[in-house]
């Protein structure tokens, strides 16, 4: 047994600690839905023609990795100034920039930090005025969000819905066929995780994933690898409709079962407990004894992803005939709602996104008020130039409407708002306007185990039957006898003190 095996390094999926580590993986959340998956480098010198060493490059400006090392998780990190005019290759330094250098250095204060930064060669990142991201742990829901799509992704509403109806739990077993991109792979094995297995012999819980695209296998086989889950993820490279679900030809014993293929119904029938009665294949073996990938002890839970209602009817249909039972079909509509606050009034002269209208009717009443207030002030002023002398109505109105607008401007640049911003408004909520109502439909279904004559017999050893002496629940006559004696008992008790109390109540009273 290699210390490889007793001491694995567990997963950032699974347990990413505390703090971001070098060489580990970590999702920079952009913004709400852009995210990013790095895998963090320690400062180790120039790297890429920038001095602060591997930078990353956004749309909200440069993000050293020196400055997400060894924070929280969920930290927000700021903005740095790098030259990004040396991005993508290594150029020669002029005296220009070895004198802005020179300046920084001198600018920084001497602490450790500084001269470990030194010791390295690495030019110590100084942050911009605005920008920022967050850095965030791994985790499959947001691996699925912004993992490099090769096939279509299972996404969060429905593998966590499929988790639950298999029965996925710390220790089971699950088959997976058509890895793909591995948002499924990656929701399982957090699923069934109860630790490594510390030897061969030693059954924990486990994912044995089957991927036929030849380069979606090496791929997939990379990224398990650079995510620590080559101890609980058994990727094989197979065509599983020929080839069946053995690991070099032994069970893996599964509970639970996902088949994300394009003809499931050709695949059920290595998925039985005993082999289907089919015509044998020339060259084929019939004498050899035939192995069931499924737990001979448990009742066994598939799942088909299908997009089609065709492949639907005949994957039922191959059920129905290898004897899976309580055969259920689901489709997952999600839709997402936005809870926002919409912000109404005409105090809000000045704001982006904002309905400058009255909010209620009392402000609509005061802003007619104060505009005819003004429409009477300039009616009451000396008369301008027109046909009698006196200024059009609508004019006046403009006149005083665009008064009162300058006026409320002044007052409120003058005046803090009543209300913190994010506290100012309604709250609303707000559903998407295109709803995605299908992605695929989703096949659930039950194998039972399978009930010998050796489980009959142990069954009734253990709980034996036809010498029962009485039945489970019933009351004897004796005891039903000595029950009805001690409530008549009792009643007797209540009557006789009730006749005790009658009787000192008429001794007084006398």
């Amino acid at each position: 047994m290699t210390d490889a095996m007793t001491r694995p390094t567990v997963s950032p999926f699974l347990e990413p600690g505390l703090r971001t580590k070098p060489r580990s993986l970590a999702i920079l959340q952009l913004s709400r839905d852009n995210l990013l998956p790095i895998y963090l480098q320690e400062a180790s010198g120039e790297h890429d023609g920038y001095a602060e060493g591997a930078v990353v490059n956004t749309r909200y400006g440069s993000f050293p990795h020196s400055t997400m090392l060894n924070v929280p998780w969920g930290s927000q990190i700021r903005a740095s100034k790098v030259d990004t005019g040396s991005r993508g290759r290594k150029r020669k330094r002029g005296p220009k920039d070895d004198a802005s250098r020179d300046d920084a250095e001198e600018n920084q204060p001497e602490t450790a930090d500084n001269n470990d930064t030194e010791a390295t060669g690495v030019k110590q990142a100084v942050a911009d005025d605005s920008g920022f991201i967050h850095v965030l742990p791994p985790t499959p829901e947001l691996w699925t969000q912004s993992l490099p799509h090769r096939t279509q992704v299972v996404y969060t509403p429905d593998y966590s819905y499929i988790l639950h109806r298999i029965r996925a739990r710390p220790g089971s077993t699950i088959i997976e066929a058509g890895a793909g991109s591995g948002s499924f792979t990656h929701a399982s094995v957090r699923a069934v995780y109860n630790g490594y297995p510390s030897s061969a012999e030693d059954r924990k819980g486990k994912v044995f994933s089957f991927e036929y695209h030849e380069e979606r296998y090496h791929k997939m086989k990379k990224e398990l690898t650079d995510h620590n889950l080559d101890g609980l993820v058994h990727l094989t490279h197979r065509d599983v409709y020929n080839g069946g679900f053995l690991i070099d030809g032994k069970s893996p014993e599964a509970d639970a079962i996902f088949l994300d293929l394009p003809k499931p119904w050709e695949a059920l029938p290595h998925l039985s407990r005993r082999k289907p009665q089919t015509q044998a294949k020339e060259g084929e073996d019939t004498a050899a004894e035939w192995v069931s990938p499924l737990n001979p002890k448990k009742a066994v839970h598939i799942c088909t992803f299908s997009p089609c209602i065709e492949q639907v009817t005949r994957t039922v249909s191959a059920m129905r005939r290898l004897g899976w039972v309580d055969i259920d079909m689901v489709e997952i509509a999600n839709r997402k709602l936005h809870t926002i606050r919409d912000r109404v009034g005409l105090h809000y002269q000045t704001d982006r996104g904002v309905n400058v209208s009255p909010h209620d009717v009392e402000e609509a009443l005061e802003r007619l008020a104060e505009i005819e207030e003004r429409v009477r002030e300039q009616a009451a002023r000396p008369r301008g130039a027109g046909e009698d002398g006196a200024e059009d109505a609508d004019t006046v109105m403009k006149n005083g409407d665009d008064a009162a607008k300058k006026d409320n401007d002044k007052t409120s640049a003058e005046q803090p708002p009543f209300q913190t911003p994010w506290v100012d408004g309604r709250l609303i909520t707000k559903g998407e306007p295109e709803i995605k109502t299908h992605t695929s439909y989703l096949v659930f279904a039950v194998l039972p185990r399978e009930w010998t004559e050796e489980d009959e017999a142990a069954a009734f050893a253990k709980h034996p039957c036809g010498k029962e002496k009485a039945v489970v629940g019933s009351i004897d006559k004796q005891t039903r006898k000595k029950e009805r004696r001690e409530q008549l008992q009792k009643i007797g008790d209540r009557k006789a003190r009730r006749k005790e109390r009658a009787e000192k109540i008429a001794e007084a009273v006398e």
